[in-house]
């Protein structure tokens, strides 16, 4: 949308914009602080997109500050794409990417220790990775006799997924594998062989972010159906996928990013009887299965392979090893298989077969990888939950049996707010609303426990530090403005 497209049939008085800021100096010049509140306001929404905010003058008279502090916070909003203005309307709120922008997930730089970088829920690479990169280089030779294309991924490495499914009571063969450059490329294979602009995708929600950028890149539209406290509500899935016939389902079945929360085993059955019973393919990402802590691990999501050609299955190393593999795979029929590797080769021609040959080294000897990496993930799951308890009382911190992250209800809609304070405390951290296919959320906040102790530690002290800066401990909603029509 231009600026001129902008609606500003909603504005707001400079002694109603005063008491939305609150408390808004802090150390440091005053325009910048006054900067800070305003894009807080907006990014939480109790300033709504497309308001006309008061003159500088007005807005100065109300904070009792010079106009020139007034003017300068403007100027400073209006150069990161918060406001713009234009003769004849005034200055009116915006987003940088325009109105009606998802939040979006920070790009981690991995630059600056001095920040406590909460916004990646990953772990670190376990010490086992260097011996299976080694024992791996050992068998490169075996493997450099061809051209190093493989579009369904190395013989060696299917067969040892395939077996990795069969132990978890899963029958499955080589030629139901396909191994991809990470989830991230499976997701954007699966959405791109079945949905297309203007198809329905239905999504849980909150959900893995990149997912929904990944419906809404193929053109299509996310289709939320809530996952709360208890988990997914499969009656409405049901509903949803009679009422809008989406072309796909994905879901993620094992410890949900962000909530941590699975699917009973009713619940799963349930889900690849509906996959049957409405003829809807639906994905389940099993990323972080491996990463169950508390309890038995979930059963496998396409239970004993029988619903095959509806219900697949993603897998990844990423979560349960390393990241930096980039490896994953899809689980689906041969049929579906030879589709999406054909599909695969305008975006790339197979995954690097020494990640693929590490991959396989791991996963031989997972068994020991995995439970150190369990115990070192309940150790600092503890310490984060106890360490929120102390600094930050207020918040309901859930405890989830597995995963690698808290969905903390903050108690107020203010977790935008929180994120952009954080940042002026040393923490980096994701808003609610980047989980949400449709903005709220403002009330929930995703706190990995994956980063060392330290980490966590100068992390929650950044985070009690921005809720005191904000105020958020007494807040009360505010009022939404709405457009006489």
């Amino acid at each position: 949308m231009s600026v001129s497209d902008l609606p500003t049939d909603r504005r707001v008085a400079g002694t109603r914009l005063a008491r939305l800021l609150g408390a808004w100096q802090h150390g440091g010049p005053a325009y910048a602080a006054l900067a800070d509140a305003l894009r807080a306001t907006v990014l939480s929404g109790t300033l709504p997109l497309s308001t006309r905010l008061p003159g500088e003058r007005e807005l100065a008279e109300a904070l009792g500050v010079s106009r020139t502090t007034a003017t300068a916070a403007y100027g400073l909003l209006r150069d990161e794409g918060y406001l713009v203005s234009r003769r004849g309307s005034g200055t009116v709120t915006t987003l940088p990417s325009g109105p009606g922008a998802r939040t979006q997930m920070p790009v981690p730089t991995g630059s600056d220790d001095t920040v406590a970088d909460l916004s990646v829920a990953a772990p670190s690479a376990p010490s086992a990775l260097h011996g299976a990169y080694l024992a791996a280089l050992d068998a490169l030779p075996r493997h450099l006799a061809g051209t190093g294309y493989a579009p369904l991924g190395l013989p060696v490495l299917r067969a040892a997924i395939a077996r990795w499914y069969d132990e978890r009571g899963t029958p499955t063969s080589p030629d139901q594998i396909l191994v991809t450059t990470g989830a991230q490329e499976a997701i954007h294979l699966l959405v791109a062989a079945h949905a297309g602009p203007g198809d329905r995708v239905v999504v849980e929600q909150p959900t893995y972010p990149h997912a929904m950028d990944v419906v809404r890149a193929a053109g299509a539209r996310p289709v939320p159906v809530p996952c709360g406290p208890d988990g997914l509500d499969v009656d409405l899935l049901e509903s949803t996928i009679r009422q809008v016939a989406p072309r796909v389902v994905y879901l993620i079945p094992d410890h949900r990013n962000p909530t941590g929360t699975s699917l009973t085993p009713e619940q799963r059955a349930r889900v690849r009887a509906l996959a049957r019973r409405h003829r809807t393919t639906i994905v389940g990402d099993e990323v972080l299965r491996e990463l169950t802590i508390e309890g038995p691990a979930p059963e496998s999501f396409a239970g004993d392979g029988t619903s095959s050609g509806l219900v697949v299955s993603i897998g990844s190393a990423s979560k349960s090893f390393w990241g930096g593999l980039r490896v994953g795979w899809v689980r689906a029929h041969p049929d579906l298989v030879a589709r999406l590797a054909s599909l695969r080769t305008h975006v790339d021609i197979g995954t690097p077969p020494m990640e693929q040959l590490v991959v396989t080294e791991l996963l031989a000897g997972a068994g020991d990888v995995l439970a150190s990496r369990r115990q070192v993930l309940r150790e600092r799951r503890d310490l984060l939950v106890g360490l929120l308890h102390e600094h930050l009382p207020t918040w309901d911190v859930p405890v989830p049996a597995g995963g690698l992250s808290l969905w903390v209800d903050l108690g107020a809609p203010v977790s935008s707010a929180l994120a952009a304070t954080s940042v002026r405390h040393g923490v980096r951290i994701v808003p609610g609303p980047a989980f949400g296919v449709d903005g709220g959320l403002e009330d929930h906040l995703r706190v990995p426990f994956a980063e060392s102790p330290d980490v966590l530690r100068r992390g929650v002290q950044g985070l009690a530090a921005a809720w005191q800066d904000l105020g958020a401990a007494t807040w009360e909603p505010v009022p939404t403005y709405r457009a006489v029509v």
